[in-house]
């Protein structure tokens, strides 16, 4: 196994390998917080998620998953080979409810598909030891047709019922979207070894992908349930138009027919902003935020409950969303907030962020006497 050079935790306190961490003060609507470190020197994370042991996993976009423990990192063998181009790679790795028993986890990458790449599954068993991924394999990839390097999704979600919610973008082919054939821009459902899950909408469907649970997405890069098991999801829209969608089975949300956004060029996109039979989002954002990482909060800070936190990428801050419908109520903003790709809730009951810009995973908890 190889140390990284990495800095992490110690159980002690935020003492890192290379030296001291110090917290960063911010004030928020919920009173005075510490942005603590977690773990730093990442080379473009994309994703994170807890072992019961207190372990983390960190996914890194050129392929590499690091093992945080013991105050240090190692990198676990054994990964899918990916496709490290433009937004593809290794990307969301999600840690089911029963890996004591199972050791298994499951991640998403962009995969060889011919002279292009697609969103794919991979499943394994994480060894005794921690060193290595066993028993790997690809449980599912969407179709192939798409040969560009963006918009991949891909979030993946445990529902309650067990079966995995996984997110796909367009691929940059937006009418791919409105096309059942395909699996571009749908949010699926699948089984842990990767067939369609029972009783999803389209499995009798002529001509139909039978993973699909809905479609008619652009790009989304957050996922979560709700404290009810709702399904939720964030996804990039063009020039404006990013939205938080509450996902219901066989439902069309829209794109690219509609859109609270305009192409890059400022013309229109599709029909306009409203069409029969396809679903308006529950919040939207104009300008364009570039969202990415989601996560419903139960924590330890008693004024965040219920409330849904989504980073962002273009702007770095984090978002708190709140209300029903949900809406925008605060931005979070530090230094520490630089591109956030991925959010959680801690076994700690604090707030977990993973930073691309800072190449960093950290954690927002109460200030001591604040």
């Amino acid at each position: 196994m190889r140390r990284n050079s990495l800095v992490a935790i110690l159980a002690g306190g935020v003492i890192g390998l290379g030296g001291a961490l110090q917290a960063s003060p911010i004030q928020t609507e919920a009173g005075p917080m510490d942005i603590l470190p977690v773990v730093e020197g990442l080379d473009i994370p994309w994703a994170f998620d807890f072992l019961p042991d207190g372990g983390i996993l960190v996914t890194e976009r050129s392929g590499r998953l690091l093992l945080i423990r013991d105050g240090g990192s190692e990198v676990i063998e054994g990964t899918p080979d990916v496709v490290d181009s433009g937004q593809g790679g290794l990307l969301d790795v999600m840690v089911p409810r029963d890996f004591e028993t199972s050791r298994e986890l499951f991640f998403t990458y962009a995969r060889q598909q011919g002279r292009g790449a697609g969103t794919a599954v991979f499943k394994a068993r994480l060894s005794e030891d921690g060193t290595r991924l066993e028993d790997g394999k690809t449980i599912f990839e969407i179709a192939e047709g798409t040969r560009g390097g963006r918009h991949f999704g891909s979030r993946l979600v445990q529902a309650e019922d067990g079966y995995l919610f996984v997110t796909v973008g367009d691929r940059g082919d937006g009418p791919k979207a409105q096309d059942l054939s395909m699996h571009n821009g749908s949010v699926l459902r699948i089984t842990r070894d990767g067939a369609p899950a029972p009783g999803n909408p389209f499995v009798d469907a002529d001509g139909a992908q039978p993973e699909i649970w809905s479609y008619g997405h652009r790009n989304p890069q957050g996922a979560a349930l709700d404290g009810t098991g709702q399904l939720w999801a964030v996804e990039h829209g063009a020039r404006g138009g990013d939205e938080v969608n509450r996902i219901v089975a066989g439902t069309n949300y829209g794109w690219p027919v509609i859109s609270y956004g305009v192409n890059y060029n400022g013309s229109t996109i599709g029909e306009g902003t409203q069409k029969e039979g396809m679903a308006q989002p529950v919040f939207y954002w104009d300008p364009s935020i570039a969202p990415s990482g989601m996560t419903f909060y139960d924590g330890s800070v008693s004024d965040w409950a219920g409330n849904a936190f989504i980073g962002s990428l273009k702007f770095n801050y984090i978002s708190r969303l709140s209300g029903d419908p949900l809406a925008e109520v605060e931005r979070i903003e530090s230094d520490e907030t630089l591109r956030v790709r991925d959010l959680d809730q801690g076994p700690d009951g604090a707030l977990w962020f993973l930073s691309v810009g800072n190449g960093a995973l950290y954690r927002i908890v109460p200030s001591p006497g604040g």
